[in-house]
């Protein structure tokens, strides 16, 4: 693992007291966690804050702690004073990926990031032994978190980095220094805190920052912005992309199969492979070509990558399809913005089933761009053939009225401010056979209409 030593080092810290000549176990956050050997880092939240529990996290066995201020000594503990204990997180991390030098693919992006990391972990794992970043832990702590459980064993790493505001990326960027950086596309997630698409691509291009001539940039060339960097980044760039004819890497002769996922063929170097991926979209394929692109840079042969993405699971509430007493549902509740609505939306119009239903509640963190948003997954909703649209939240009203104005006869679209009325309608109206996509912004918490059919 780590020593005291290095972790006073990593952090430029002051001993306030204890024994720097002592070992780890690992590197914990939650105080609840915590068992004997463990080094605790105390973090600060709006409504917490760690340094509350070190005198606990001691009784419960941790050999010593980071703090950011002075704090009681305490027998056979090790206390060090540093100024940040999140940035002492980082620089524990980044230093302890140093003496392990495993190389790292990190990606970001505005939707994808997730699907897009597990595809590529898939792929690596056909030839190294692969650490990723569990669940949703792209930010400043869980990304730190991530590198910390790397091993000498492993032979490469896939982190995920999110944002919402300039300097996030850069900082998890310097910590990781990843060899390869994959954007996923650049988006409207988070517009209402960065104001616009260019402040959007300008902190996703921070991933980049201190690459060189040997690191790779990989980066969707059907997104406008990101192929508008091409030649102007300061290392090998490849593209992939469906439209792009430029692109280095791409999917042509697509077959969509609704539940029964995606064909497509692949070109690389003037050939041609066949690939099968179980996930249903346009968005899964770009997501797909995105892990192919990696595993290519890395030297896999393109039958062991295709191969890959065959072991490859939706995570919980990520487009997972499955039945529910005789009704189809998309689950895709995890989070939304427009491009992941016009894509969950594309899935819903390639399902079979008696009717096509969309529940959709609102997506958040659109600021001053939030009707127009809504307005245009309306649009999206009338053009896609849904047969029946329940709205739920607040915004979503706007989503009601466009696909109405844009050809959904008003007793197709439902407007509920409250969710339970809106639950409760669904129950009413869905059938059989119907094939039902579920999706909001993750607070909206749209599980509860599935789990309301789950238990009749």
């Amino acid at each position: 693992m780590i020593t005291i030593k290095e972790i006073l080092e990593a952090t430029g810290g002051k001993l306030l007291f204890g024994n720097l000549n002592g070992e780890i176990s690992a590197i914990c956050t939650d105080s609840r966690k915590i068992e004997k050997g463990m080094f605790f880092v105390p973090l600060c939240g709006v409504r917490f804050d760690g340094h509350d529990y070190i005198t606990q996290c001691f009784e419960q066995g941790a050999v010593g702690c980071v703090t950011d201020r002075e704090i009681p000594a305490y027998a056979n503990g090790v206390a060090i004073l540093v100024r940040d204990t999140t940035k002492a997180l980082g620089d524990i991390a980044r230093s302890y990926h140093a003496k392990l030098a495993t190389p790292i693919v990190a990606i970001t992006g505005s939707v994808g990031k997730t699907t897009t990391k597990e595809m590529i972990a898939a792929v690596l794992a056909e030839k190294f032994n692969t650490l990723k970043t569990q669940g949703n832990f792209n930010n400043e702590i869980g990304m730190p978190l991530t590198l910390l459980k790397l091993e000498p064993t492993h032979e490469m790493a896939v982190v995920e980095m999110g944002m919402s505001g300039m300097g996030e990326i850069e900082r998890m960027a310097k910590i990781a220094q990843p060899s390869i950086g994959v954007i996923t596309n650049i988006g409207m997630s988070h517009i209402e805190k960065l104001g616009s698409q260019q402040n959007i691509l300008k902190a996703k291009l921070e991933l980049f920052t201190d690459f060189q001539a040997d690191n790779i940039a990989i980066l969707n060339a059907d997104d406008l912005m990101l192929y508008g960097q091409r030649g102007r980044l300061p290392c090998k760039t490849v593209y992939y992309g469906i439209y792009n004819h430029v692109a280095d890497i791409r999917a042509e002769n697509i077959r969509y199969e609704g539940e029964n996922g995606t064909t497509f063929e692949v070109t690389w170097q003037g050939k041609a492979y066949l690939v099968k991926i179980g996930q249903p979209g346009e968005h899964n394929v770009y997501n797909a070509l995105a892990a192919i692109a990696v595993g290519v840079c890395v030297n896999i042969e393109m039958t062991k990558i295709i191969e890959g993405l065959t072991q490859y699971i939706p995570e919980k509430m990520r487009m997972q399809i499955y039945e529910v007493n005789g009704i189809k549902f998309i689950d895709d509740c995890y989070n939304a913005s427009i491009a992941s609505m016009r894509a969950a939306l594309g899935v819903l119009g390639d399902m079979q089933g008696v009717r096509k239903v969309a529940i959709l509640g609102d997506m958040l963190e659109m600021g001053g761009f939030s009707q127009k948003a809504h307005q245009e997954v309306g649009e999206v909703v009338a053009r896609k053939g849904v047969d029946l649209l329940i709205a739920t939240g607040w915004d979503a009203q706007f989503m009601t009225q466009s696909a109405i104005k844009n050809g959904l006869k008003p007793e197709q679209a439902h407007y509920f401010s409250d969710k339970a009325q809106a639950i409760a309608f669904a129950k009413s109206v869905v059938i059989t056979g119907d094939a039902v996509l579920v999706k909001a912004s993750r607070s909206m918490q749209m599980e509860a209409f599935i789990k309301a059919f789950e238990t009749n």
